[in-house]
């Protein structure tokens, strides 16, 4: 059974590994070696990355006690991260993760969510339906990457 949980600051160096590992063995189907190691260094300042995911307070899923995803919801609707572990895709991660955005974004009255999706992603996305605004391209450590502005409205 997947579980949603608000985040804990424990839970930091096992959302840097879902974060690392999903963008190495999953969005490398999508983007070159450069890119992937530009997006997910090997090199993490711990305490840079703590700082970053605890300002996004995010909702991470666990199977068994486990951490399996993660992902987030601001106040202007923008989901800023959306992971899952590469070894749980397929199994309701994503779609658990997701239902908790829509229904927390309902319970706090936004009405337009977006998020900048990856090439990756965009099917996960669009399945939920949410539709491209802008493809963009962002320069992340010296390497260009493809990534698509996506919103749905309620």
């Amino acid at each position: 059974m997947i579980t949603i949980r608000e985040y804990v600051e424990s839970d930091a160096q096992a959302l840097w590994g879902i974060h690392f590992y999903t963008i190495r063995n999953v969005n490398i189907r999508d983007y070159s070696q450069e890119q992937v190691e530009a997006w997910a260094p090997e090199c993490l300042d711990l305490s840079v990355w703590k700082t970053r995911i605890s300002g996004l307070s995010p909702f991470v899923a666990e199977v068994d006690n486990t951490i399996v995803g993660y992902t987030d919801l601001q106040p202007n609707g923008l989901i800023d991260h959306f992971f899952c572990h590469h070894e749980y895709q397929g199994q309701g991660v994503g779609k658990a993760l997701m239902s908790h955005v829509l229904s927390m974004a309902e319970q706090r009255g936004i009405r337009r969510l977006y998020s900048e999706v990856s090439i990756t992603a965009r099917p996960f996305y669009e399945y939920f339906g949410f539709k491209v605004v802008q493809t963009q391209e962002m320069e992340v450590r010296g390497q260009k990457l493809r990534n698509f502005v996506m919103e749905k409205y309620s």
